[in-house]
């Protein structure tokens, strides 16, 4: 039997060591919850920076959206930000697709053609090239490959007055052939594919390919091209934008309202108020803004998860 205080000493709970350290090591898991990390902590200050270039993104786009819905009337007599009295919105649409015998779907069939030309032209000549370099040694390759780098550099709207000059002297003034032509070479996209090329597609698979008797060009549509999608919806979005929003090279090139895309158009309606007869279509001119864009969002929309496992490819093992 025990003795009475070996009974009390047995029924006394057992107090835990007050080792150091020990607290600080059992306190994540306490916090973290069944997977025993600990929460992110959140910060009010990172949030409020953080919305900040929402906002500035955003703004623009309200402020379009909410003011296509007013007259031309209502555009200066009400609040910028919010809606009008009379719901305008159909009224401007009707207006902007039939003013001055429908200019505006002409504007827009060049846009599309623009962009179908240049940004598929564009990107299929950047992957031929960047898999060229990245695939193939040739005397002078490490000199073309610093070119490209460094016309990565050299912004487009200096080479506008050049490429103008040159074109008047070939005649392609005033045509779509001024504005294609250069949508047609992007440093950028041939650097980005030259990048990814290296690592995507493996030189045993070609050495293979070859092996079994297929030409270069068949190998690159068959095999390459399939290895390259991801980076080639990358470019290609890039450059469905950059042709989209063309507006500078345009302008310098073409005089016929007949072959403007809808940037130069819809300046050249806003630039009618400073006439001395010209109409004030202000209402027209940003309803036909918002509709421009829309385009843009379908595409983004339905090749966002495309580039973006474009743009993450090569970024890890």
């Amino acid at each position: 039997m025990l003795a009475p205080k070996e009974k009390s000493a047995a029924r006394r709970p057992v107090r835990a060591l007050n080792v150091p350290g020990a607290g600080a090591r059992r306190g994540p898991a306490r916090r973290g919850g069944a997977d025993g990390g600990s929460k992110p902590r959140r910060s009010a200050l990172l949030t409020a920076l953080m919305a900040l270039p929402l906002l500035y993104s955003l703004l623009p786009l309200a402020w379009l959206v909410i003011n296509s819905t007013k007259s031309r009337k209502q555009l200066f007599s009400t609040f910028g930000l919010w809606f009008g009295h009379d719901f305008a919105l159909w009224d401007n649409i009707v207006g902007v697709l039939t003013y001055n015998g429908h200019i505006y779907l002409r504007w827009l069939l060049n846009t599309l053609l623009y962009v179908a030309v240049g940004a598929v032209g564009a990107t299929l000549l950047a992957a031929l090239a960047g898999y060229g370099l990245a695939k193939y040694q040739f005397p002078g390759r490490r000199a073309f490959l610093s070119v490209v780098v460094g016309a990565v550099a050299v912004p487009s709207t200096a080479l506008a007055v050049p490429a103008f000059l040159l074109f008047s002297k070939l005649g392609l003034t005033n045509t779509p052939w001024a504005v294609l032509i250069p949508l047609l070479v992007t440093p950028f996209g041939l650097f980005l594919l030259f990048s990814y090329a290296n690592e995507a597609v493996p030189n045993e698979i070609l050495d293979a390919a070859r092996v079994d008797g297929a030409g270069e060009f068949r190998i690159f549509f068959t095999v390459a091209l399939r290895l390259l999608a991801p980076a080639l919806v990358s470019v290609f979005l890039l450059e469905i934008v950059s042709a989209w929003n063309n507006y500078f090279l345009p302008l310098v090139m073409l005089n016929d309202p007949k072959w403007f895309p809808l940037t130069v158009g819809l300046n050249q309606w806003n630039n009618q108020a400073s006439s001395a007869d010209g109409d004030v279509i202000t209402n027209l001119v940003i309803t036909g803004s918002l509709l421009t864009i829309i385009p843009l969002v379908i595409v983004f929309l339905t090749l966002q998860r495309f580039w973006q496992s474009g743009l993450a490819a090569g970024s890890t093992k």
